[in-house]
């Protein structure tokens, strides 16, 4: 026998502070929820009693959803006086209720994709996934003239080959449009637990990749630049360039977030903003001579005293690294220049530090574990790794590069 109850969802807060109430299906140890399109404050909620004890509308609200929960109880006796319920599904109990329930427009419009887009965008915590899941659904803004009406049954395998050749119109590369699928498949994979949708149009439509092309410097080329003679305004913008690479690859995000209070005991603690993972890397002699140059007052590093954020000062250290190289000045004094590197981003630091810990026979654990990867496994779970052979490794790759070592 099915049962139902009252549930208020958590999972997704709105602006106001208020969740959804909706009826929950209980049937053969699944569950599926109905919405009641009635938002409540945690606090306005009575889960024992199944009430709402807050707010002005509360008798009404409360009239409202009793009679909406003793419908949707009428609905399964009959069908279990029918002798059907046994053999269904609780989703197929769901689509029951609500074609019972609703007439078929309001059917549509209960389960369309934009809906559950915003809502599982709500789920997120941090700024930057949430900033990306927003871009994704402006894309589809843009490429489907009715995405305000688009349901989980219009985004088929047709859909996506379309949607994808619109991405590729302003987008080349197969891989950042691959992001805009994956968010798109993460909210399907969302709704098909939540009971929401049973399509999936990702059986036919597989994300593929392609191979990323490798962005590091030889340490012949990485010496090479840290000893380059480059002019007067471009000096901070490499010795940037060194920091994250004496830090092992650290992110610009994170670099130009830190404050005094990540530094103990002359090691580096902060968590990166990307994956919430705690790093731990000891500030070796070089890297704390930089520190020390470009002091800031309320963080770590100056930068963001001059900068509105450090996506403005990061695309600008890109574009200062892109200009180092021989430059030559004409007759009316423009300036020309002449590239060492015309492609090298921040991220060629974290690359670079990989590919030369490798060639110098660091083990692939040690190197891992420096950059962060793996955390995933029982294995990776039990065992503390030692943070010395970290250390270690990042000296001996600062002692090759600069010395010779």
């Amino acid at each position: 026998m099915a049962t139902t109850k009252f549930y208020l969802d958590k999972r997704a807060t709105r602006k106001d502070g208020k969740f959804p109430l909706k009826v929950s299906i209980s049937h053969k140890g699944k569950t599926s929820l109905i919405g009641l399109d009635v938002f409540i404050s945690a606090e306005h909620w009575n889960d024992k009693a199944e009430k709402i004890t807050g707010g002005s509308n509360r008798i009404f609200l409360n009239n409202f959803i009793t009679r909406r929960k003793l419908d949707i109880d009428t609905i399964l006796l009959q069908l279990m006086e029918r002798g059907e319920i046994g053999k269904m599904t609780v989703t197929q109990i769901k689509d029951k209720v609500l074609s019972e329930l609703m007439p078929e427009e309001e059917q549509r419009e209960s389960g369309v994709f934009i809906k559950s887009f915003l809502e599982f965008i709500g789920l997120k915590k941090k700024p930057n996934t949430i900033d990306v899941y927003k871009a994704t659904l402006k894309k589809i803004q843009k490429f489907d003239p009715n995405y305000e009406s688009l349901n989980f049954e219009d985004i088929n395998r047709e859909w996506l080959v379309s949607f994808d050749s619109f991405l590729a119109q302003t987008s080349p590369s197969k891989n950042a449009r691959n992001i805009h699928l994956r968010n798109i498949r993460a909210v399907f994979n969302e709704a098909i637990d939540n009971e929401v949708t049973s399509s999936y149009p990702f059986r036919k439509f597989k994300i593929k990749g392609e191979a990323t092309i490798k962005r590091s410097l030889t340490v012949e080329q990485i010496r090479m630049l840290f000893s380059y003679p480059v002019e007067e305004h471009q000096v901070q913008y490499l010795d940037m360039f060194k920091l994250i690479f004496y830090l092992i690859g650290i992110n610009t995000v994170d670099l130009f977030s830190l404050t005094k209070e990540n530094i103990e005991g002359g090691r580096l603690l902060y968590h990166r903003a990307k994956t919430g993972r705690l790093y731990d890397i000891k500030l070796e002699p070089e890297a704390v001579a930089i520190i020390e140059k470009y002091k800031g007052d309320s963080l770590l590093l100056n930068a963001m005293d001059r900068y509105e954020s450090y996506r403005v000062y990061s695309a600008r250290l890109n574009r200062m690294l892109q200009q180092i190289g021989y430059v030559s000045v004409g007759k009316n004094g423009k300036k020309t220049h002449k590239p060492l590197f015309p492609n090298i981003t921040t991220y060629w630091a974290r690359h670079t530090w990989a590919t030369i810990a490798s060639s110098l026979d660091i083990p692939k654990e040690t190197i891992a574990a420096a950059l962060g990867h793996g955390g995933n496994s029982v294995t990776d779970i039990y065992i503390n790794f030692d943070q010395k052979k970290v250390d270690e490794a990042n000296r001996r790759v600062i002692d090759y590069v600069l010395y010779g070592k």
